[in-house]
């Protein structure tokens, strides 16, 4: 079965999406929806269509929505209005409130609805995840996250937090198969711009761990690494490269007296581990694509998922207070 798909909002992600979809096995990828006037007639040899109405009686089985945040519901709500099915970029919603609305709207429709927090779909997070699942590391002490860089100009309706620190929020439950708990953060606004541009954040998963989240549009290079620390070793990912590095605890008796007196690890074996390195984006779509053919929801980032994330992110921007999490505001990753 060949699935009719399009796009909706044809910003830096939309084209990556268009170029995704129309190389994608098992899908027609149709055309895409964008309003703006500097926006060109077509994209990857598809029509660009500037009513929305036009666009969707086009015949759509699922749409990829990258438009500005602040459309998500009034474009998620067309959709679901027309049964189909919608992968969303993240953030889902720019508050609790709509992507609730989002999340109820697709569930009454029995339609599939998917966040795009592509972080997931990292070879390297992804292998990381299987190992400790495996065991590799023991039980999990520490997640420890910093997402920096220059400033991104085509942001403009959201801060680091729900921007960039949604990120690092889904892929710490997912790669621990953890809630968060409680969470606190501190923000500052150095740049002069309406949202936050930093962030520091720490927070407690469900099983003890403690997390830590360093984001800023501040630093002059680019960093994307999480440091997950159990109790035989330490796994050290860079999404940037995708590698995935390995420091085990040492094993051998010390005989130096001064250190064998420190009670804690000791350095062991160091193993950079040979992945397989599949574009994230592709894997997004092909795990989406998936999902609409099966109704398997497992390998996606479901709606509900992303309104939890969107739930945490609004609790760290409420800075210096610590908030305490219920089981009503925590959702179980898969």
């Amino acid at each position: 079965m060949t699935l009719r798909a399009g796009v909706l909002g044809l910003g830096v992600m939309g084209r990556h999406h268009s170029r995704t979809l129309n190389n994608l096995e098992g899908v027609d990828f149709l055309g895409v929806f964008d309003p703006a006037d500097s926006i060109g007639p077509t994209i990857e040899g598809k029509p660009v269509v500037k009513d929305l109405e036009e666009f969707l009686d086009m015949g759509f089985d699922y749409c990829i929505v990258s438009a500005p945040t602040v459309y998500h519901l009034d474009i998620g709500r067309s959709l679901a209005e027309r049964g189909i099915h919608a992968l969303i970029e993240k953030p889902v919603a720019s508050t609790t409130a709509a992507a609730i609305e989002l999340r109820d709207l697709f569930a009454a429709a029995g339609l599939i609805g998917g966040v795009g927090h592509i972080e997931r779909y990292n070879p390297a997070l992804q292998s990381a995840r299987q190992r400790i699942e495996d065991g590799l590391i023991g039980d999990i002490y520490q997640i420890a996250t910093r997402r920096q860089g220059p400033f991104p100009g085509r942001i403009a309706d959201v801060g680091v937090i729900k921007d960039l620190a949604s990120h690092d929020i889904d892929l710490t439950a997912w790669v621990s198969q953890q809630d968060y708990v409680s969470v606190n953060a501190r923000t500052a606004h150095q740049s002069g711009r309406e949202h936050e541009d930093m962030l520091v954040a720490v927070g407690t998963l469900s099983r003890g761990t403690i997390a830590s989240h360093t984001v800023n549009w501040l630093t002059p290079f680019k960093e994307r690494t999480t440091i997950i620390t159990g109790e035989k070793g330490t796994l050290v990912v860079d999404t940037l490269t995708a590698d995935l590095t390995l420091f085990q605890n040492g094993v051998m008796a010390e005989s130096w007296a001064g250190l064998a007196s420190f009670r804690g690890v000791s350095e062991g074996d160091v193993t950079r581990f040979a992945l397989v390195k599949k574009e994230p984006l592709l894997a997004e779509h092909e795990a989406f694509r998936d999902a609409v053919l099966t109704g398997d929801t497992s390998a996606i980032v479901t709606l509900d998922e992303g309104t939890n994330v969107v739930r945490i992110a609004e609790e760290l921007a409420l800075d210096g207070e610590d908030h305490k999490l219920s089981p009503a505001e925590t959702t179980q990753t898969k």
